[in-house]
């Protein structure tokens, strides 16, 4: 995941780009974009400061949509860490912005960035007073930690505790950065345990709270919390955090497919870990709707991580005899069965039965489809059902 938000200077318009095709009354980029890209490196080489901050903020203009041009700048790397190193402040932000630019979606770059020695700098930038200087650092180690081979070096900079601050402390944009850059580097097995030293779930449990369910902000807690509740701290945290599991049960609710995939891994990892601690707060939070929905109508992993979280949250922990099969309706029947309220326990039923019926329509449908090529003769139409079945 690298940063999100458009690093485009605010006094550039549709003037500054040209068609691809030369439509009328535009010229091609082609025959501009060497020469932009000499002149910016030849400015950037002067070792004029005032001629180096404008090929900063071109190089930022140039490499904000064209991968070739990062490419061809790429030698431009060493010049512009070396201004985020000068004690004129007025240098820092061009230089950050371009070398950010320079490092999306270009894995060269973003190894070059870090081997020339940038998140010194950029590290101390997330200290920095300047909301602006502090929020431009936290996007490059966003867009830096997308590269497997950065996660490590980044974390032993110490740059974890000052992501979680800003977690914590930051401006709302810096906080969506900072989590997004706390999700990447959490797939680096080592850091992992960094992050959980930090503490970091009542922060992101604050940040899930008030942003979108829907958002790529929500994705990322919720990867993020899924892999921290894989530890007893990061149970016992969560399960204090006034709200948040409650939290975590709305974006299994509204979510995205994903963001849905990873709310009920993580209440399933949290009920696999400790069925008796953890059943009654997972259940106070009302989420049998959520998992009846998923259970159809999430991915495949979701539908398969809700169906064995249902299971789990009956009243039962032992596998029921062979005269009572544990089909979903009987798990749910079961859960319904001890829930306190009626609004929730109607809505719960309300749900099941849309939920069979879903169910009863797609096997439907599957049925009559695989009957158009089934005959008798070469595949049964108990077979038909039983291969479509076991394939949702």
């Amino acid at each position: 995941m690298e940063s999100p938000h458009s690093l485009s200077p605010s006094s550039s318009s549709s003037s500054s780009s040209y068609s691809s095709d030369g439509v009328a009354g535009f010229e091609t980029e082609e025959p501009r974009t060497p020469l932009a890209v000499r002149r910016a490196l030849q400015l950037l080489n002067s070792g004029q400061p005032d001629l180096r901050l404008q090929a900063a903020r071109d190089i930022r203009r140039l490499t904000k949509t064209s991968q070739r041009c990062r490419r061809q700048l790429s030698e431009a790397v060493g010049p512009l860490v070396s201004m985020l190193r000068v004690d004129s402040p007025e240098s820092h932000e061009p230089a950050l912005l371009a070398l950010l630019n320079l490092a999306v979606k270009d894995e060269k770059n973003k190894i070059n960035i870090v081997e020339a020695g940038a998140l010194e700098p950029i590290i101390s930038f997330l200290k920095s007073q300047n909301l602006n200087l502090q929020e431009s650092a936290t996007a490059s180690l966003l867009t830096l930690s997308a590269s497997s081979t950065n996660k490590p070096i980044i974390s032993a900079c110490g740059a974890i505790p000052l992501l979680v601050k800003i977690l914590r402390d930051g401006s709302p944009q810096a906080k969506a950065e900072a989590v997004m850059a706390l999700s990447n580097l959490s797939t680096h097995p080592n850091n992992l345990r960094i992050i959980l030293k930090t503490n970091p779930i009542p922060f992101i449990v604050d940040l899930l709270k008030t942003c979108k369910k829907s958002s790529k902000t929500a994705e990322k807690c919720c990867a993020l919390i899924e892999s921290l509740v894989d530890y007893d701290e990061g149970r016992t945290a969560l399960t204090s955090e006034e709200g948040g599991v409650l939290a975590v049960v709305e974006v299994l609710e509204i979510g995205t497919l994903q963001s849905r995939e990873h709310a009920v891994g993580a209440l399933l990892t949290m009920c696999q870990s400790d069925r008796c601690k953890y059943r009654e707060p997972i259940l106070r939070e009302g989420v049998i709707p959520g998992l009846l929905e998923l259970t159809v109508q999430g991915t495949p992993k979701s539908q398969s991580k809700a169906r064995s979280l249902l299971q789990l949250l009956r009243e039962s922990p032992y596998p029921r005899s062979e005269i009572q099969p544990d089909t979903l309706e009987n798990i749910v029947c079961s859960i319904i069965s001890q829930i306190d309220g009626d609004d929730q326990s109607g809505k719960a039923k309300k749900m099941l039965a849309e939920m069979v019926q879903v169910s009863m329509e797609q096997s439907l449908r599957h049925l009559q489809q695989r009957a158009l090529v089934c005959t008798p003769s070469d595949l049964p139409i108990a077979d038909c059902a039983a291969s479509e079945v076991s394939s949702k």
